[in-house]
């Protein structure tokens, strides 16, 4: 007798019964939309498929999405990610973090999560503000930005998501934007199959405390001219194939095809080449088209593997450890 065949997942599956409590016209409808589109086409099991975040509009994630997930403290999201994979290295974690939770509170764990290459997905929703508490300018906002915690505007110098990735040795950086939706989900897949950290930037519109944020960029009439849509192995081409990116040195510069000048002068983007990324990475309007996709890819050993090795490694040669042993053995003392 044959058994009946699985049905397949569809993105129905993934969606919880909570209502969801964002803002309407919040950018994080379609980025919550596209990754519960995605976990369908790749076929996650929900019961493999975990959701961690911490303090944030878009740290509500786990409650929308039906799988198992950890709404966490501020910041601390990559901490409670990097236990769950090296104690479960078997299930799909995906973290969603904003650029206030990950960048400011939660620097110091996201970088040390970065530079251990554990293997999960990091989705950092940028909207440069703190939305859910009530519009402050966050470590992304531009200069000047007059917020209720700089009423007189900025005088911070913004971080760049993707380059402070890279200075920690990320192994997989990316960027999209809410309203790309089908880039999106290209980008969400690649990030998925890459063995390490990998760390995904996108774009997010606030529409109540900094709205139009990125509009010099996602607005249809412009975002061909203004974005650098990236493919391996593939000349760096943009405004619908008039204008490339070319190297002077190690400085990019934007040139004009046509008048002796062709595809054939552009840059090769190679998601490889690390010195590469670091130069897309701090690639930014209105010198340069922002560039979309992935930015560098390279596989090295990560973390959990590494360490669940160490553990078998360690018992291959001394045994299984004796927890009432250790804990009745010499290293005790009486306190009188």
């Amino acid at each position: 007798m044959t058994s009946e065949p699985k049905a397949l997942l569809t993105k129905k599956d993934y969606m919880s019964d909570q209502i969801i409590r964002w803002c309407p016209g919040c950018g994080d409808y379609a980025i919550l939309a596209q990754a519960q589109t995605v976990f369908a086409e790749l076929q996650i099991p929900r019961e493999n498929l975990v959701v961690v975040s911490g303090i944030g509009c878009s740290s509500r994630f786990p409650y929308y999405v039906s799988s198992y997930g950890f709404h966490t403290i501020h910041g601390r999201a990559p901490t409670i990610a990097t236990g769950l994979k090296t104690a479960r290295p078997e299930l799909s974690v995906w973290v969603v973090t904003g650029d206030g939770d990950a960048l400011s509170i939660g620097g110091n764990h996201t970088a040390h999560m970065l530079r251990r290459n554990v293997d999960l997905q990091v989705l950092l929703i940028n909207n440069r503000i703190y939305g859910l508490t009530k519009g402050q300018y966050s470590p992304t906002s531009e200069p000047g930005k007059k917020t209720k915690s700089t009423p007189f505007g900025s005088i911070d110098h913004p971080m760049m998501p993707l380059a402070f990735a890279l200075g920690c040795d990320a192994s997989f950086v990316a960027r999209s934007v809410d309203v790309f939706t089908v880039q999106q989900r290209d980008v969400l897949k690649a990030a998925y199959h890459h063995k390490g950290t990998s760390f995904v930037e996108i774009y997010q519109n606030c529409n109540i405390f900094n709205d139009g944020a990125w509009d010099q960029l996602s607005e249809k009439s412009v975002r061909d001219e203004r974005c650098l849509f990236l493919e391996h192995g593939k000349p760096m081409l943009f405004a619908g194939g008039k204008k490339g990116i070319k190297l002077n040195g190690l400085r990019p510069e934007v040139i004009e095809l046509g008048d002796g000048l062709s595809a054939d002068d552009c840059l090769v983007h190679d998601e490889t080449d690390p010195g590469l990324g670091a130069i897309l990475a701090r690639m930014d309007y209105p010198e340069f088209p922002v560039p979309m996709g992935v930015l560098h890819r390279k596989e090295r050993p990560t973390f959990d593997a590494q360490m669940n090795q160490q553990v078998q490694d360690v018992i291959m040669d001394k045994g299984p450890g004796d927890m009432q042993a250790l804990l009745t053995g010499r290293e005790t003392w009486v306190v009188g």
